[in-house]
């Protein structure tokens, strides 16, 4: 029986997978139409969570991580599927094989379709409340005169006697500069107020603006309520939640009820105050505040302002003195005149020119004695002498955004390449050197403003107009512009204003949702800008029958559904940009359009290529990047568009690609992203670009089919992106290399041509799973250049440098890593030691180092061994060698194996270091630090700012010296991170935490 129990049972587990084999081969065709039916379904619900995202991400808000983890599993799921599908046409693998994987990836993804049904409450959250933003200064000019004014709002801040204070003064004389010092001071004084709000109100007060500014400050959302009432109740709510506030109102140009806006009257109980900053007094005397007068510069004050901005040379020269006083008299004491004026003058060393320019000035104040004529004729001699029509266009474009506007300068070089402004050059990238070197020129002559902001741990560079010079700007354009831009209009101007003089319109930034028909010839109108008008839907088929002339048109971020059939007569159109027209389903016939250049439909609704883009011959730049809808790209195109420089496509799509040959026949192109194919591989693209393509490496992303190999690559600039494929021919002057998911790859040696090299800066490497080491020695012109090296994810990686031992070539050759500053590892678990003792002599300029997640990590600098040269014996044998001279920053986190850092007679130098940071690596018993006796004394290091670590390790460390712990103890912080994190963290999940890995 028991015989008989154990075949039964033997032949249950037989009869299973037979069962089972026979089933998915049954059920293969529906098991393949369910999965596409499931992968639709998901599809739907991805659509929807995005819609749903797109509307609640308002400034300020993030998406939830359980959303952002969905949306990515989604990505990849999709993925999968796809792959399936594929695999089931091509019938690369047998029906049981693919019903297996098809049915198993039916449950995951109805595990995400009900995941998807928790997201029933909101999919954001709003960031930790913050006490207000730190600003932007300028150095205080006239110091005496604003340090009384300061003195002043500072004394009523503090008091409890004044709730609103009124800080008045003409334009240009310093007002918003002094309060930005103030909000500034105020965020660190924690103990006097809670919050700091500061908002810009500007010229065109709008309650629903000023309402929306400072609810932006507080993370609240108006969007739901329309009537500014009931804004108003809830801004108040909002605001009484939080008491001892100050809010500062910046350029206010007309007094209104608090009230009317949600502001709630500042008093003794509620502990807020209310500043404003105004050119007229009555609105201080309407707004019932403490009115604070600010000053003109004194005679000295002045005097010392102009000659800083000029250069203090000047007064070299004989005989100028005199002169350069007479020309600072003209300026009147006025802070921004005299900026502008001294900006202008900037290396003039002529006495006639100077003699000249004094001319100009007494003659062109010699109009009507109000005090805003006089201030403009003083800016507009800053205009006149930039004696350069392209400089002096280029700041008139400027004042068509909005006022206080941050204008992106990448984004506004591009605007004046498509206006005419940078004349046609050899290459697009020669165009936006010069209109760098542009707005350089007019920022150096102080009529323009550079600054920085970071979004997304990238810096966005931008310029800014003084209000005073953009009001001086559209003074001088008169009625050639018209700028309504950011005034909350519901309408269009009236068609009165559109005469046969008008040259531009900026309507940007408004609520309009209706364009009317203008039957006004407008014959010299060239450029008409409807961005950010979220509700405009649609405009009257023969809109633009009477602008013939129009060279750019701006439509983007609209709700248009219909581009108008009359823009298909616009033969002089050289820019139509309709970024993020996310409704736009039906674009006219571009094919009389033959003078276009730019071509922008990145987001839009598209779902086919406009009829007529192959007639395009002329067009320098097409981006269809996320145009989610548009599914193909018809082949014949791209070769008529040979003037092409720029060409991006979504590369994410997963169906649209467009043919590689016809991409590589692009002679001029020098930036491309997309998806391709075509081409049989690599090298293919990297020949056709060192030899007689485009003088810029392409910006390339795109699918490579060599054989069964599949992969994406990417060059850009002088960098190549190597993402799953081989690498064979790299470009000889190639500068940055970085390799993702090479599991083939075995070292970056592989690639024969990498030691050619010369010019390789950077190299990143990441997720091979077959790669054991770096690089080898004999590789020395790659070493030799080399700044920046980072590992990450490499599972297999056991040391830095295969050591070839060939005669005639040293082990370390002279000048491998003599530029390396920057040394990256991490999540690489199999490798043991860093760098050799040999290898000390040539890292004199390393300046970080950041190892963290491996676990077998012994040694930063390994001991040296009998292989090495006499010379590295020599570095270990001797007595307190220092090493890593320059380094500033040494991260060292999650090495539980991790001995020491280098050898006991090594310390490492301390004049330039700054951070230490170092967890989790119980083993390490040693911290060698070069510290100075001073006396007889240790000397804290000099430029030491912080040492982040855990006490219990701290306390347990053996010292070089009796008196380094005491002296380095004031520099140690606890690690934050590890206290909050209430979890044991594993080496595989620790770089989730790290900053800058």
């Amino acid at each position: 029986m028991e015989m008989l129990g154990s075949i039964l049972e033997l032949g249950k587990m037989i009869m299973v997978p037979i069962r089972e084999f026979y089933n998915y081969n049954r059920e293969f065709g529906e098991n393949l139409k369910n999965l596409k039916r499931k992968r639709k379904e998901l599809e739907c619900g991805r659509l929807d969570i995005e819609s749903r995202l797109g509307a609640e991400l308002f400034p300020g808000k993030r998406p939830k991580q359980a959303v952002q983890l969905w949306l990515q599993n989604v990505e990849t799921i999709d993925g999968e599927m796809e792959a399936i599908e594929q695999e089931a046409s091509t019938r690369k693998y047998s029906r049981v094989h693919i019903g297996k994987l098809a049915c198993k990836k039916i449950q995951e993804v109805e595990e995400l379709i009900d995941q998807r049904g928790r997201f029933v409450d909101s999919l954001v959250v709003d960031p930790p409340v913050s006490r207000g933003a730190v600003l932007p200064t300028t150095t205080l000019v006239g110091e005496s005169t604003a340090k009384r004014t300061m003195e002043k709002i500072w004394e009523h801040l503090v008091g409890e006697d004044i709730r609103k204070i009124g800080v008045y003064g003409m334009g240009g004389i310093g007002k918003t500069t002094v309060m930005k010092q103030i909000n500034n001071f105020l965020l660190k004084e924690t103990d006097k107020f809670n919050y700091i709000i500061w908002v810009t109100v500007s010229k065109a007060f709008n309650v629903i603006n000023l309402q929306n500014e400072i609810a932006c400050k507080l993370n609240l959302d108006l969007s739901k309520f329309e009537d500014e009432t009931t804004r108003a109740g809830e801004l108040k709510l909002e605001l009484e939640s939080r008491d001892r506030y100050v809010l500062i109102l910046d350029d206010m140009w007309e007094a209104f009820r608090l009230e009317d806006v949600g502001i709630p009257e500042p008093t003794s109980a509620n502990g807020c105050k209310l500043v404003l900053t105004t050119r007229d007094v009555e609105v201080c005397n309407k707004m019932s505040c403490e009115k604070i007068k600010m000053e003109l510069l004194s005679k000295e004050e002045s005097w010392n302002l102009f000659l800083d901005t000029v250069g203090r040379d000047i007064l070299n020269t004989p005989n100028f003195e005199a002169i350069v006083k007479e020309v600072v008299k003209e300026c009147n004491d006025l802070p921004l005149a005299i900026i502008t004026i001294a900006g202008s003058l900037k290396n003039v060393v002529h006495a006639s020119e100077w003699r000249n320019a004094l001319e100009e000035l007494r003659t062109s104040i010699k109009g009507p004695n109000n005090i805003d004529s006089a201030i403009f004729e003083r800016l507009r001699f800053s205009y006149k002498r930039l004696k350069d029509e392209k400089l002096q266009h280029c700041l008139l474009y400027c004042a068509l955004y909005p006022e206080d506007y941050k204008i992106d300068r990448y984004e506004l070089i591009q605007h004046l390449i498509d206006e005419g402004v940078i004349p046609r050059m050899k290459s697009r990238q020669v165009e936006i050197d010069k209109g760098h070197t542009m707005l350089n020129k007019l920022i150096n002559a102080c009529l323009l403003e550079g600054g920085s902001y970071n979004i997304f741990s990238n810096n966005v560079y931008f310029v800014k107009m003084h209000d005073l010079i953009r009001d001086m700007a559209l003074q001088i354009a008169g009625p050639k512009f018209i700028v309504e831009a950011r005034k909350g209009l519901q309408d269009f101007p009236d068609e009165e204003k559109w005469g046969k003089d008008l040259v531009k319109v900026s309507l940007m930034d408004n609520y309009i949702s209706k364009v009317p028909y203008i039957s006004q010839r407008c014959p010299k109108l060239s450029t008409l800008l409807l961005q950010n008008n979220f509700f405009l839907r649609s405009i009257p088929d023969s809109f633009f029958v009477h602008f013939h002339e129009l060279n750019v048109l701006d439509l983007s971020d609209t709700s248009i559904v219909s581009l108008p059939n009359s823009v298909s007569d616009l033969e002089n159109l050289a820019a139509l940009r309709l970024k993020w027209c996310k409704n736009l389903k039906h674009v006219p016939s571009l094919a009389k359009l033959t003078a276009l250049r730019r071509l922008d439909l990145t987001g839009s609704g598209i779902e086919e290529i406009p009829h007529g883009l192959e007639m395009l011959v002329n067009l320098r730049f097409l981006c269809l990047d996320d145009a989610r809808y548009l599914k193909k790209f018809p082949p014949g195109i791209l070769p008529k568009m040979s003037q092409l420089q720029y060409l991006k496509f979504d590369w994410f799509s997963k169906t649209l690609k467009v043919n590689g040959e016809e991409v590589v026949s692009l002679k001029k192109l020098e930036h491309f992203e997309g998806q391709f194919y075509g081409v049989n591989d690599f090298n293919t693209y990297v020949r056709s670009l060192e030899g007689g393509g485009p003088s810029h490496y392409a910006l390339f992303v795109g699918e490579v089919r060599t054989g069964d190999l599949f992969g994406k690559w990417m060059v850009e600039g002088k960098t190549v992106i190597l993402n799953d494929c081989n690498i064979s021919l790299l470009p000889t002057d190639i500068q940055t290399l970085r390799i993702n998911k090479c599991h083939n790859l075995r070292s970056s040696c592989n690639a024969p041509s990498l030691k050619y090299a010369r010019e390789l800066k950077s190299m990143y490497i990441w997720e091979c799973e077959e790669i054991n080491d770096i690089l080898s020695y004999s590789y020395i012109f790659p070493l030799q250049s080399l700044e920046v090296v980072e590992l990450q994810h490499l599972n297999n990686l056991q040391v830095l440098f295969k050591e070839e031992r060939v005669a005639s070539i040293p082990a370390v050759q002279p000048g491998t890593f003599s530029c390396l500053k920057i040394f990256t590892l991490s999540e690489c678990p199999n490798i043991k030691k860093l760098f050799t003792s040999a290898l000390l002599l040539n890292l004199g300029n390393l300046e970080e180092i950041s190892v963290a997640c491996c676990e077998q990590l012994e040694e930063i600098v390994a001991a040296a061994s009998d292989g090495v040269e006499e010379k590295a014996k020599e570095i270990e044998e001797g007595v307190d060698i220092s090493i890593f001279p320059r380094l500033r920053k040494l991260l060292l986190w999650f090495l539980p194996e991790l001995k020491t850092i280098c050898s006991s007679n090594n310390v490492i130098a301390g004049d330039y270091l700054e951070e230490i940071s170092i967890k989790k690596c119980p083993k390490l018993k040693r911290l060698p630090l070069s510290m100075r006796l001073i006396k007889g004394q240790l000397s804290p290091l000099p430029s030491l700012r912080y040492i982040e670590t855990e006490e219990e390790w701290w306390e347990l460390l053996e010292w070089d010296h009796h008196d380094m712990k005491n002296v380095l103890k004031p520099f140690c912080r606890p690690s934050v991170m590890l206290k909050n994190i209430q979890m044991e963290i594993s080496s595989e999940s620790c770089c989730r935490f790290l900053p800058e890995i």
